[in-house]
Formats: C-alpha cells, structure tokens, sequence
C-alpha cells in the first residue's frame, strides 16, 4: 500500500514538473526564442526581457515541490524547468519575490550531485539579476565547498565555477572567496582546457579588485609559468595574460610598498614579480605567437 501511494505521488509530482516543463517550451516557442542559450561568463550580458513568461502559480507549485519531495529524479526536473525559466528576466524577480531563491540555496548542500549541479545552474541564471546576487552571495561559501570537493573537471565543478564567475563580476561580494585561491590555482594547475577557461574567468575577475592583490600573491602556483606558453589554448593564453597584468598594475600601483621577504619561493609574486625573468622570456616567446590578439595583450604587458 505504501509503495502504490509512493508511485503515485511520484506520479503526480512528474506530471507537474513535466507539465510547467511543457508550458515552457511553448512559451518560450511562441516568444520565438528557439535557440538554446550559452552559460553566462564574465561577458554575457542579461537575458533580454520577454512578454511571454511562465505563470507565477506555476512557477509557485515548482518551488514548493522541490520543498515537498526526498525524490532526487523529481528535484533535478524541477530545478532544470526552474533554470530554463530564469533564463528570462522577468521570471528572476517572480522566483526571488516567491522565496525561491532561498529554497533552491537550500539545495546545494544535498548529497546526490546531480540535484546540486541543477542547483547551481538555476541559481547561475538567476544571478544574472543584480537584487538576486544580493540574496544568492550568502551561499558563496558554499558554492566554494562545492568546486573543491567536486571531482576534477565534473560538471558540478563546472556548475560551481560558472555560478563564480558571474558572482565576481563586481568587486562586492570578492572577500567572500579570499579562501578559496589556492583551491582555484589548484583546479586552473591540475583542469582540463574546459576547466581552466572556466576558472581563469573568475581569476580575472578577482585580479582586477586590488584589495585581492596581496591574496594572490601569497598564494602558490609552481605550475603559473605553464600557461604562457606558444602551444597553449588560445582561450586560456589570452585570459592567463589578463590575470598576470592585473596582478602585475596593482603591485606596479603600490609604488613598491610590498615586502618581499614576506613571499615564498613558489608563490605567484615570485614568479612575476620578485625574479621576473622567465616570465620575461615566456612574454619575449609570445611576440612571434601568430594571433594578434595574443600579441596586443603582451604589447599590453611590456607597456
């Protein structure tokens, strides 16, 4: 008798989710948007505002069923229809004015990594609106658990570095991932080419903030010299050479106040800055590197 009552509840909670699901392919069909959208990265701008959107009760009995069920195969479908719903703007406010926000942020601590990484991509999309990451930046923390105990490049990783990514945009929220730069030098080190374009991203985001200057520096990275080289992946090479020359302005705009004794042999600043010249040779190297842009940006370098 219970198993039957739990398959039809599985049942009815399938059918809303496949149903809201249902409602969204036609919606976003007659929006004539059939075209699937790229993750956000440090350039993607907001999803455009649409008239069509699904129905706020819809979106209501989603939230609350992901409250309602243990069921992990139920959770993951809603929090998928959830994310494909905050690809448009209007529905991020409808989401965060129904608790929602809170709700899915609850998730990302779950045991079955499927339901987390369904987790971080719906609170990826909703982070696209700037009163959401208000309310999402108090699971930061979190989100940094999960890049470092994920597996190597898995995708809940990827999930994790991508919701970090438009987290860091602005410099508000970056002392809230002070602690996890040595986690991410470890996972831009040891990452496959995905991996690493994904992690440069967020460094370059929070290189640019001089405040983390001296949190990078400290930091070792034996490996950094690796990633200018002329064979490397263009992708990482352009973004490895931003990340370098906002760390190398910010120490360059501290007019020389840095104790050096104060960094270790390994740590990013010795290999940038205190004995710069294998860094030097990698720039001298990446002159006759056949992209211009790679070529512009260590023009940028040695200016």
């Amino acid at each position: 008798m219970g198993e039957r009552r739990g398959a039809a509840v599985r049942a009815a909670a399938a059918g809303l989710v496949l149903g809201a699901a249902a409602c969204y392919c036609l919606w976003r069909r007659a929006a004539g948007g059939g075209r699937r959208r790229g993750p956000p990265s440090v350039t993607d701008k907001s999803p455009p505002e649409s008239p069509h959107t699904m129905d706020a009760d819809a979106l209501q009995k989603l939230i609350h069923l992901l409250q309602a069920t243990d069921d992990p195969l139920i959770q993951e479908q809603a929090l998928i229809t959830l994310s494909n719903s905050a690809a448009f703007s209007v529905n991020q406010d409808i989401i965060r004015n129904l608790d929602g926000l809170s709700v899915i942020g609850g998730m990302l601590s779950d045991c079955v990594p499927k339901v987390t990484e369904k987790a971080l991509n719906a609170l990826n999309n909703l982070s696209m609106n700037i009163k959401n990451q208000e309310e999402i930046q108090v699971y930061i923390e979190q989100v940094c658990k999960n890049v470092e105990s994920a597996p190597l490049n898995s995708d809940l990783q990827l999930a994790g570095l991508r919701l970090l990514t438009n987290m860091s945009v602005t410099s508000d929220y970056h002392h809230k991932m002070i602690n996890q730069i040595p986690c991410l030098l470890r996972v831009l080190s040891e990452g496959s080419e995905r991996t690493q374009i994904q992690v440069l991203k967020v460094l370059v985001n929070l290189s640019a903030n001089p405040a983390m200057t001296r949190h990078f520096l400290r930091a070792q990275m034996p490996s950094l010299l690796l990633l200018f080289d002329n064979c490397m992946n263009k992708d990482i090479l352009l973004r490895a050479l931003v990340f370098a020359a906002n760390l190398k302005k910010n120490v360059n705009n501290e007019g020389g106040l840095m104790v050096q004794d104060q960094y270790s042999e390994d740590s990013v600043f010795s290999i940038l800055c205190r004995d710069s010249t294998p860094f030097a040779q990698k720039l001298a190297s990446l002159w006759h590197h056949p992209d211009p842009e790679v070529k512009e940006q260590v023009r940028g370098e040695g200016s």
